[in-house]
């Protein structure tokens, strides 16, 4: 085999392996973007959050593939070196997913690309920005439809939620549902300590509002104000739904940060159930507290005299 034809095997297995990582960063990046993302009121601020969060690692990998395709040698140390950069100042050497999906991939195609010629380059441009911008369109799709037919009514007050066997009262915006995350006891306690009107804690417990079960709350799951009909099987720990449940009022905020919601179903004294705003159920520890994992108080509807 000539020298030429093993510059091409290489530049080619460069080329290949940087599109399939920018193809996967492409797709966990949209498909992450319109699942925790996009709860800006500005159309600008959710666009600068994509690119800046979600796409960024498709644009790095794409960025250094173009330039490791036109100046081969420049484009691989800028492979390692960014690959090297990420390894110290963001992610630490023991980081198994940071090794195996950004670093590791970055340092060997600074290899690939030193050695490797792919010819015809203008084909290897195309394979390298094309597939990653297609992966891109298609998986934003059904998000960007989905997102833009969602139903808010703007009422983030106490709302009555009822239907499929539940009737509750959902504490309004504050305190009793807030738009950063806290632990599960502190979401039990803080439901229990919550004011009648939700507003306010009070010192002592008012045992008025409670956190939602995890069957309470995939009951009360709702599509376009429809309830979606949710089963919760406690069984195989599955929730099951006639229609998908969607970050729509009245029980979500579409523009908040919070995805996922604490129940009060534990499943041992380290996890309990979360519940996501498009209906599926995890377990997670109780001390886990990111952004995004909050809570919404309930209490019984008052009987009407």
């Amino acid at each position: 085999m000539s020298q030429l034809s093993k510059g091409q095997v290489a530049g080619w297995l460069g080329v290949g392996l940087s599109t399939l990582v920018a193809c996967f960063w492409a797709i966990w990046g949209i498909i992450e973007n319109f699942h925790e993302g996009w709860f800006h009121d500005s159309f600008f601020l959710n666009v600068g959050l994509m690119f800046l969060q979600y796409l960024s690692p498709m644009i790095v990998f794409l960025s250094l593939s173009l330039l490791a395709i036109a100046f081969p040698r420049i484009g691989a140390t800028a492979y390692a070196l960014v690959g090297i950069t990420l390894a110290r100042v963001l992610f630490d050497w023991d980081d198994v997913v940071a090794m195996q999906l950004v670093i590791l991939p970055m340092l060997l195609l600074a290899v690939l690309y030193w050695y490797g010629r792919p010819q015809p380059r203008r084909r290897a441009y195309w394979i390298a920005a094309g597939l990653p911008t297609l992966a891109l369109i298609v998986c934003s799709v059904e998000p960007v439809v989905r997102i833009a037919g969602r139903f808010y009514d703007n009422n983030l007050e106490a709302r009555v939620v009822e239907g499929n066997g539940v009737r509750f009262v959902w504490a309004p915006d504050g305190i009793g549902w807030p738009r950063a995350g806290v632990t599960w006891h502190e979401a039990l306690k803080r439901c229990q300590h919550l004011s009648g009107d939700g507003r306010t804690l009070a010192e002592i417990p008012q045992n008025v509002w409670r956190l939602p079960t995890v069957e309470e709350t995939v009951r009360s799951m709702s599509r376009h104000g429809i309830n979606s009909g949710g089963v919760w099987d406690a069984k195989v720990r599955a929730a099951t739904y006639q229609t998908r449940p969607d970050k729509e009022s009245p029980l979500w905020n579409v523009h908040s940060q919070v995805i996922y919601w604490w129940t009060a179903t534990e499943i041992n004294d380290e996890q309990a159930y979360i519940i996501v705003y498009d209906g599926k159920v995890w377990p997670r520890r109780k001390r886990f507290a990111p952004d995004y994992l909050g809570y919404r108080c309930i209490r019984p509807v008052e009987a009407t005299k």
